[in-house]
């Protein structure tokens, strides 16, 4: 079992390094491309040094994967003309590219199981109800921390910072962008929350903290 999932994490990095290189060449912007995929170089860093101290679930492993390749894929075209959100606007008659809200909505989904798996495996929070409450909190403090990185890199740089900033026009873009991430988090631990328990507990029998707090937890 644990060869079989660690050979399923390696395809999958090799993926997501494959998507990084076809990024990296020849985007739009590299100004831009740099500013939106950062935060995949960050967690990418965070992962590789924390994988045997801290090994999470593979579902957070895919998750945060996916969120990788979106954030990639948005910088190397710029989210307001990544060529599928342009083919979702010109077929269903929308008056923008919309690519954009799904890398909000990915920005509450993903750190929301990300988060919950923290705050469980470490004992943060007791109880379901805490639980929900905190990971969404946390969850919408991110969001408002990139929007706030945006608007400051927007104010720093000028027009250079204008596709980075993604508002295509519309003056209520960060509300809306926030508000993906909001249903993100609690789209995301409304409908995976039972599997990602499963998970959690099977990782339990390795021993350590994880262990303990699932058991804890498992005791409410």
């Amino acid at each position: 079992m644990a060869q079989s999932r660690t050979s399923s994490l390696t395809i999958l990095w090799l993926i997501v390094a494959v998507v990084f290189i076809w990024s990296l060449i020849h985007p739009k912007e590299y100004f831009t491309w740099s500013l939106e995929v950062f935060p995949a170089i960050i967690a990418a860093i965070v992962l590789l040094v924390t994988r045997k101290r801290f090994r999470l679930t593979t579902l957070v492993y895919v998750l945060i994967a996916v969120h990788m390749v979106i954030l990639m894929v948005g910088g190397h075209y710029t989210y307001a003309e990544v060529p599928l959100g342009n083919w979702v606007r010109d077929y269903f008659g929308l008056s923008r590219n919309h690519y954009d809200r799904l890398g909000h909505l990915a920005q509450g989904f993903v750190p929301a199981m990300v988060a919950r798996e923290v705050l469980i495996r470490l004992s943060v929070v007791r109880g379901r109800g805490w639980l929900f409450v905190l990971v969404t909190s946390v969850c919408l403090a991110i969001s408002a921390l990139y929007e706030l990185l945006e608007w400051t890199v927007s104010v720093l740089t000028g027009s250079a910072g204008d596709a980075f900033l993604g508002t295509q026009g519309d003056v209520f873009d960060t509300q809306k962008d926030m508000a993906m991430a909001l249903c993100g988090a609690i789209l995301a631990q409304l409908l995976l929350s039972p599997y990602h328990d499963g998970q959690i507990r099977r990782m339990g029998i390795e021993g350590g903290r994880g262990e303990c707090a699932t058991r804890r937890r498992g005791e409410e």
